[in-house]
């Protein structure tokens, strides 16, 4: 089998635990408030992973970018690598989750920045955190998964995505945060062990219950209500979620812009470059009409 390309991992920012209260812990990377003196306000940006990721793994390649423009926050989310452990996974704690880091961090308000899973998890946040929320940036996401055998087997693939990564030579230790790679020689090997360190980090039991909360998400007769600025970055090649649906939903925002992008549905880490192109322009079109 062909191994996939996938974005070479230079500097990962380094994270560590944060407790919510009443809830659990969860990792966390976080770039920092704003310096003192510093002109011009920039916003915050939560970063929300796909199915079966981290956060580490889902952003890696576009967090340096994003953080050149905005305060940055990747958390892993519940169930997902060193996020929360709770008797139940419900996409509706995740997007409470979110409220609750960004009490612990003191930040008044912030975007919400989903992909695929994320997606449906900023929406959530937006439509239970309306007073937190104040735009959010939607990519291959959609507002329902149906449920016929066809997009069972797509709920089934999302966990396969990443499964063309393959590990090669070079000790990469699994849990490793900062990989500080050589862009030389081996540095392609070294960057899969990372990536699958990351992807192993969810246990497949996780998985298969995300899975069927996602397979229950339907935001269809609820997202036009959602009252914020917001864009979609469409991967136009997506064999998961189809590109039409991803429309139809941009269409259902008031005012939402739309970028897509020649891509499909892994694009974050396979594609990243393409799936840039994307998302800049989405945060900086959102953090523009955003509501202070």
């Amino acid at each position: 089998m062909k191994l996939a390309t996938i974005a070479p991992v230079g500097h990962v920012p380094p994270g560590s635990m944060v407790d919510l209260p009443g809830r659990g812990s969860t990792y966390v990377i976080d770039t920092g408030p704003v310096p003192a003196g510093t002109r011009g306000e920039r916003p915050t940006l939560f970063l929300l992973h796909a199915l079966a990721c981290t956060g580490a793994l889902t952003w890696y390649p576009a967090i340096e970018r994003l953080a050149a423009r905005a305060r940055v926050v990747v958390l892993d989310q519940r169930w997902h690598g060193r996020g929360i452990r709770s008797d139940r996974f419900t996409l509706e704690d995740c997007a409470d989750d979110v409220a609750a880091l960004a009490d612990v961090l003191d930040i008044e308000r912030f975007l919400v920045v989903g992909y695929s899973m994320g997606s449906l998890v900023a929406q959530l946040a937006a439509r239970a955190h309306p007073d937190r929320v104040a735009g959010m940036v939607l990519c291959a996401g959609t507002t329902s998964f149906r449920r016929g055998a066809r997009e069972r087997l797509a709920l089934e693939a999302l966990n396969a995505s990443m499964g063309t990564i393959k590990p090669g030579a070079g000790p990469v230790p699994a849990d490793s945060d900062e990989p500080s790679l050589d862009h030389g020689t081996g540095s392609d090997a070294r960057s899969r062990a990372w990536a699958l360190g990351q992807f192993r980090s969810t246990a497949p039991g996780a998985v298969g219950r995300a899975v069927a909360e996602i397979g229950k998400f339907d935001s269809s007769s609820w997202i036009a209500d959602l009252d914020v600025p917001a864009s979609v970055v469409v991967t136009a090649k997506d064999l998961i979620i189809p590109p039409r649906r991803q429309r139809w939903m941009a269409r259902q925002i008031a005012g939402a812009s739309t970028y897509e992008v020649v891509a499909g549905h892994a694009s974050c880490v396979l594609d990243a470059e393409t799936f840039i192109s994307g998302l800049l322009p989405a945060c900086a079109s959102v953090s523009s009409r955003a509501r202070p």
